[in-house]
């Protein structure tokens, strides 16, 4: 333990673990993802594998994947199992990467294992230097961190969400019971391949020799590259729209009622406070992947279980209130797929007349295609940036939607202004709508002026 971590102490704790990120940036950030598994398992293998201590089940795909995995994690610890959660990028924390039984791991037990494996990544750093090769990345790091907290704990499962691809990513130097699969799109093309059938193959790769495969509805290459690599191993595929499917969702008050035709039996109207037609699909996936964790075909899941563990999940920065008076919310569409979500959520939850879009967008997104599926709902654009490196600035985002001759749009370099002018729009007339979006760094920058600046009205 860090000496000046005094047990009891929150701020200390707090320092520590804010310590431990700092450390994590000083290493090759994630947006250069080296391919390569053997350099976190060699990690993982001088910490004595913790990875092996729990079951694992984890996530690939292009979006859905970090809601996907919350209602996952959530139904099995209304099972009764001790559950652990590694899902990417944060919001505000990066503590909010680790969960631990439903809640986000506490600072001191990051510093702790910080400071229990720091001695063994400083082994593999070195090894990988004199081979000529990068450190441990930002990535690979905290993935053995997570990994290590998971053993420390102790949970009895993990789910685990893939960072990028799936083949080479590093959370898969550990062996998954069931390997899940959101829609597969294009994204992230620099890295994973120009075509859906590249991507996929590569997501396909966290598919293992005994595992259980679970998938939402796929494009046709998509689908082909996960049951061919399914096959390769012997492995069972089953798929949305197949051998369980989304039977029915309403629209209710906070969320909506679904219900859902799982491998092991069907689950009427279960309440789930999410927005969105695809986050009853995510449900769907969820609970066919629970199914497959639990007993495959053979054993429901109970429904008292079912409900408890829908009902208390939680999926910060996807359609989430950040402001009353006017309204605001912020979803965390970075890509086409992404964003035609959110316009069919917004025309089927949200009973306004306009809604105004404050857009940030980083440089490896399709960002044409994002606006122009924004487009159709969009009384106006308010463009600005982030504060990440690889943001693209406000004035290129508005040319750009010039170009697209797209709805009439401002710009501001800091989001605070572009927020601000748009909550003065919303103000000027009854029945609008402001929703930040556009990339997951925007959306926690959002949170955090929200809450500074108090935008939710108090009773």
């Amino acid at each position: 333990m860090s000496d000046d971590l005094i047990p009891g102490d929150e701020s200390s704790a707090a320092d520590a673990a804010d310590a431990v990120y700092r450390e994590l940036l000083e290493r090759l950030g994630e947006a250069q993802p080296q391919p390569r598994l053997g350099a976190t398992k060699r990690a993982l293998e001088l910490l004595g594998n913790p990875e092996s201590s729990f079951a694992i089940i984890q996530i690939a795909g292009t979006n859905g994947k970090t809601s996907t995995a919350r209602m996952i994690e959530s139904i099995l610890r209304a099972h009764g199992l001790r559950t652990g959660l590694f899902t990417s990028p944060h919001l505000v924390r990066f503590t909010e990467r680790i969960g631990i039984d439903g809640e986000r791991i506490s600072d001191e037990a990051v510093a702790r294992n910080w400071d229990d494996i720091k001695p063994y990544l400083a082994m593999v750093d070195a090894e990988l230097t004199a081979a000529g090769e990068p450190a441990l990345t930002f990535f690979e790091a905290l993935t053995v961190l997570g990994f290590a907290c998971f053993g420390d704990a102790p949970v009895d499962v993990a789910v685990v969400e893939v960072g990028m691809g799936g083949a080479w990513d590093s959370t898969n130097a550990a062996d998954a019971e069931v390997a899940v699969f959101t829609p597969i799109d294009l994204d992230h093309v620099q890295r994973l391949g120009k075509t859906i059938a590249e991507i996929a193959r590569t997501k396909a790769g966290i598919i293992k020799p005994g595992a259980q495969v679970v998938s939402a509805a796929q494009h046709p290459d998509a689908r082909q590259a996960i049951v061919d690599a399914a096959a390769a191993v012997d492995d069972p595929a089953v798929f949305e729209g197949e051998e369980f499917a989304l039977v029915q969702d309403a629209v209710a008050v906070g969320g909506q009622l679904i219900t859902v035709r799982g491998r092991a039996g069907t689950y009427p109207e279960l309440y789930l406070p999410l927005y969105g037609d695809h986050q009853g699909r995510n449900a769907t996936l969820a609970i066919a992947a629970v199914e497959a964790f639990l007993g495959g075909a053979t054993q429901p899941i109970a429904e008292d279980v079912l409900a408890e563990g829908l009902t208390e999940v939680a999926s910060p920065g996807r359609l989430q209130l950040i402001g009353t008076e006017p309204t605001v919310l912020v979803d965390a569409a970075h890509n086409p797929h992404g964003a035609a979500s959110l316009v069919a959520a917004l025309g089927s939850y949200f009973d306004v007349d306009e809604i105004a879009f404050v857009v940030g967008i980083l440089q490896d997104k399709d960002a044409a295609g994002i606006l122009t599926t924004l487009a159709p709902a969009a009384s106006g654009f308010f463009f600005t940036q982030s504060e990440s490196e690889r943001a693209i600035p406000a004035e290129e985002l508005s040319r750009l939607a010039a170009s697209l001759d797209l709805p009439a749009s401002t710009f501001a370099d800091t989001l605070d202004e572009a927020a601000e002018d748009a909550r003065r729009w919303a103000e000027e007339a009854p029945r609008r709508l402001v929703v930040i979006t556009g990339s997951i760094t925007l959306v926690g920058e959002a949170i955090e002026v929200a809450d500074d600046r108090e935008w939710k009205a108090t009773a």
